[in-house]
């Protein structure tokens, strides 16, 4: 053999090496993929076997019954879990995609890095943390646990979560687009309400759903402020029902009944989860192509 020819590859040889590890790294992708949803899949379909023989008409429109009588069901607790639920996004959502604005277009200084600071600490803080935190700075000037209190918890713990992803979001907006519209004589905040928040929106509402999603479930908060109620709430001032929190008190319960009813409560939740994120992200997709036309 040729000095000139050592150590070179056939151009075969080379093209089926690459052809394999393309091939390799795309079965490693889809069983990566497949893992990460193999637990959600295993979970739902547990949540259906146990809790579907136990959802019915009287489980979606009456109030829990007391124990040994049969029947009854959750409908407080879904109504009630729906109303802190829209009154806490109500306060979270606003106040976390302005949040995110402020760091990304205005945030490049020591308030921004103490704003971003905060975001990332209150993201890690327990949930039952700010439950209690919560009970003593709004429950106990009350006297008196509310959905209001719990949708303030639950707010709280939607802000860091929007906020930061709002900020990456309009971070990533390339910044030419900004440029042509400060060209044509276009405000600052007009250009970043009208033209990079619009550009990021699908970005941005993914993060709300994902503090939505993390809150939806959420009981220890709601133990310290909304309480729980075993009839209709007819006010945001008063403790009322939500789904968690029936879920953990029929769970830990010594009665087979309502352990059935917390698992189709379970199953209920899920559902409006995903339900809820499902038509949102229909939404703004409608919203965006009628947008682009």
């Amino acid at each position: 053999m040729p000095n000139g020819d050592i150590g070179i590859r056939p151009q075969s040889e080379l093209s089926w090496s690459r052809k394999s590890a393309n091939i390799m790294s795309n079965v490693a992708a889809v069983g990566a993929a497949a893992l990460v949803l193999l637990p959600l899949g295993a979970i739902f379909v547990y949540l259906l076997m146990k809790g579907i023989g136990s959802i019915n008409i009287a489980f979606l429109t009456q109030t829990p019954k007391p124990v040994g009588e049969p029947g009854g069901g959750m409908a407080n607790a879904i109504a009630g879990s729906a109303m802190i639920l829209a009154m806490a996004s109500c306060i979270g959502v606003p106040l976390g995609i302005g949040s995110g604005i402020y760091l990304s277009e205005f945030g490049r200084n020591r308030f921004g890095d103490s704003v971003r600071f905060v975001a990332d600490v209150l993201n890690g803080v327990p949930s039952i943390v700010i439950g209690i935190a919560v009970y003593s700075l709004v429950v106990v000037p009350q006297k008196h646990f509310s959905a209001f209190s719990g949708a303030v918890a639950l707010g709280i713990m939607m802000i860091p979560t929007i906020a930061r992803t709002t900020e990456e979001m309009l971070l990533m907006v390339p910044q030419s687009i900004r440029e042509a519209a400060y060209g044509l004589g276009i405000s600052q905040w007009r250009t970043t309400i009208s033209i990079a928040l619009r550009t990021a929106t699908s970005g941005v509402i993914t993060g709300v759903m994902l503090a939505f999603a993390r809150v939806a479930g959420e009981t220890a908060p709601l133990l310290f402020t909304a309480f729980g109620n075993q009839y209709w709430s007819h006010s945001l001032n008063q403790p009322t029902a939500a789904l968690p929190l029936q879920i953990f008190t029929y769970a830990i319960s010594p009665f087979e009944e309502w352990h059935r009813q917390a698992w189709a409560g379970a199953l209920i939740l899920i559902v409006l989860i995903v339900g809820a994120v499902t038509a949102v992200r229909v939404v703004a997709g409608r919203g965006m192509v009628r947008a682009s036309n």
